[in-house]
């Protein structure tokens, strides 16, 4: 997606579906529970009937509790028009933490219980196939068993959306399907994997692959499922950043020791590649307060790691690891060259709800467009790294792996 597109979709949802950009209370919520306060009180009014008519992005959500019977259903605001913005997280670098709540909070979610293997089971479930090939927005009409639950459903592994209810019956408007999403569904021989390629190589949106992946549009024949939209995020950035790193590794080295920063959303980033065989490392410190360290009293640091030969275990740092390993990935492959990476992050405060994985895929994609700084050794990267990140640059080292095999072969080199 351009950038005119997606400068399109915010223009289109101001005009058409925005709340009151200029309120104070919007613009300086801090308070996380006094945010999911202030988006449940906007979500009320949706709440009185059994019945949610609007433009669906389109979305749907695969949940993953009880499987292999899960709930499936659509994402449907009550409003209607040009709303692909609420479910293109590729739109949202720039965006704050109220605003993509927002974006999110307006989705009410069907839910439908039904056997991960019965993509061809009935007319919810040709529904949601339905949704995920359309190209953009269409009518949805869900008809619910009860009014929607009041709730703002947040996660680090998917993004946010807002109340729920169970599913009695959807009907949709007319949609014109993907192309490209339409002739990897034709495709019964295509295995999962290859189609996911496929779709990316003709640049298909992620979040619109993960989509597919998710609905059981993907794979060969009678083996195809629904996946639950939290695996299905991660295996599509898993699958797309082996692939890139195929390329990658038979490439050369970059010629110099580049410094990449940034920050968004009360995240600091920064992003050290060095010249040298692939290797990846994903660093986080979580301050109090934050998303993965609410009860704490000290910043928790974590960490995940591959050399060249990759890893075969899930990464302990979740779906985060593989979502920034894309977007390193991608940027090496296009470059047509090889490095050693270490991605440092420091979450503080201001960092108040989870917002998904798409924060660490589209933050260290937008961190790495920008200009880098040039080192001519990786002690004056890591000084310089210091006066930008509160965690001394001694407690980054004892956590990372990569950055202390580096710091030795360097050693060893001199």
């Amino acid at each position: 997606m351009q950038e005119g597109e997606i400068q399109q979709l915010h223009k289109a949802y101001d005009a058409g579906l925005g709340f009151e950009r200029t309120s104070i209370i919007y613009k300086n919520m801090k308070d996380p529970a006094l945010l999911k306060y202030y988006f449940k009180t906007k979500t009320l009014s949706m709440l009185d009937k059994e019945e949610i008519e609007g433009s669906s992005p389109p979305d749907v959500f695969i949940g993953r509790a009880g499987y292999p019977n899960v709930y499936v259903g659509p994402l449907v605001p009550p409003q209607f028009g040009d709303t692909s913005i609420l479910s293109t997280p590729e739109a949202w670098v720039g965006k704050s933490i109220p605003e993509i709540v927002r974006f999110r909070s307006m989705l009410i979610r069907g839910m439908h219980k039904t056997k991960v293997t019965n993509v061809e089971g009935g007319r919810v479930e040709d529904s949601i196939k339905e949704l995920a090939l359309a190209d953009k927005f269409i009518y949805a009409d869900a008809k619910l068993k009860r009014k929607p639950s009041l709730s703002l459903s947040l996660g680090e592994n998917s993004q946010p959306f807002g109340p729920s209810a169970p599913l009695r019956e959807l009907r949709l408007g007319n949609a014109t399907p993907n192309k490209q999403v339409q002739d990897a569904y034709s495709d019964t021989a295509l295995k999962a994997g290859s189609a996911i390629l496929e779709l990316y190589g003709k640049g298909v949106l992620v979040s619109k692959i993960q989509k597919a992946l998710s609905a059981g549009l993907l794979g060969k024949g009678k083996g195809r499922k629904f996946v639950p939209t939290r695996w299905s995020i991660t295996a599509v950035d898993d699958t797309i950043s082996l692939d890139n790193l195929k390329a990658v590794k038979q490439c050369d080295y970059i010629d110099s020791i580049r410094l990449y920063e940034n920050v968004a959303l009360d995240n600091r980033w920064i992003v050290i590649m060095v010249p040298g065989a692939w290797s990846y490392e994903l660093v986080e410190a979580w301050y109090p307060k934050t998303t993965w360290n609410l009860e704490g009293e000290k910043t928790a640091i974590f960490s995940s790691s591959e050399l060249y030969e990759g890893r075969k275990e899930y990464a302990e740092i979740g779906g985060c690891y593989y979502a920034a390993r894309l977007a390193v990935s991608e940027l090496l492959k296009k470059e047509q060259k090889q490095a050693s990476v270490v991605i440092l992050r420091e979450a503080h405060p201001g960092y108040t709800m989870p917002m998904g994985v798409w924060n660490v895929r589209e933050h260290v994609r937008d961190t790495i467009r920008k200009e880098p700084m040039h080192f001519s050794g990786l002690s004056g990267a890591l000084l310089y790294t210091e006066t930008k990140m509160d965690i001394p640059m001694p407690v980054w080292i004892k956590n990372s792996s990569v950055l202390r095999y580096l710091m030795s072969q360097r050693r060893l080199f001199s």
